[in-house]
């Protein structure tokens, strides 16, 4: 990792954006679940921003949901693009930006709901990020966080692949990928740390499949 760099490992540009489009795409129906879950908790005109949105495949879910003012901020070039084409081809407005978790470009108290989903385990300053989430949403905002358990085992990761109807070759890449990025991902005890040396003090946890979602409240 080098030195002032945003995330861990190699950036998600190019060949390697497409394919994690690709089979990202094949997810359809969860991110329309999350997405109508997420839609039953806010108010219309609720400012939401996505963390590390990808293709954009949540947020432009949500953004088919409701009078909702969506933001994604990723720090990869490629998926800035990409997610603004695709929001573009569904018809929604959604302003996808590039920009870094730790130093996020947004005024303070500004958003109601922060979410990032995969891709928290990839920032280089996760307690960084964390004050930032902080920083920029408003009093009684909420932030969530939906990623890998470190913990998760093999089996669980191949039965969560399973069930996401990958062809032979993706599944396989799948498996491998989630199986290298375990290394990464952290613990409930690390979550319940990092909550509690940050501005929250304090997340809730909650456990499933082979991740978690953590929730803190400003």
């Amino acid at each position: 990792m080098g030195k002032g760099k945003p995330y861990r490992g190699i950036s998600i540009e190019g060949l390697l954006a497409r394919w994690y489009a690709r089979s990202t795409g094949k997810l359809h129906p969860q991110f329309r679940a999350e997405a109508e879950k997420l839609a039953k908790q806010l108010r219309p005109e609720s400012l939401v921003l996505e963390i590390a949105p990808g293709p954009g495949y949540l947020a432009i879910e949500l953004a088919r949901l409701g009078p909702f003012r969506i933001t994604g901020l990723d720090i990869s070039r490629s998926f800035v693009r990409m997610a603004a084409e695709n929001a573009a081809r569904a018809g929604v407005s959604v302003d996808f930006r590039h920009g870094n978790a730790a130093a996020m470009p947004f005024a303070a108290e500004w958003f109601d709901l922060i979410i990032c989903r995969a891709a928290f385990k990839n920032f280089s300053d996760p307690a960084g990020a964390i004050r930032e989430m902080h920083r920029v949403l408003r009093p009684s905002g909420r932030a969530m966080i939906i990623d890998l358990n470190r913990n998760a085992t093999n089996q669980a990761i191949a039965d969560e692949v399973a069930k996401m109807a990958l062809g032979p070759v993706d599944a396989f890449l799948t498996r491998l990928g989630l199986r290298w990025l375990r290394k990464r991902a952290y613990t409930r005890e690390d979550f319940m740390r990092m909550a509690a040396e940050s501005p929250f003090g304090r997340c809730d946890i909650a456990e499933g499949g082979i991740g978690f979602e953590v929730t803190m409240m400003k």
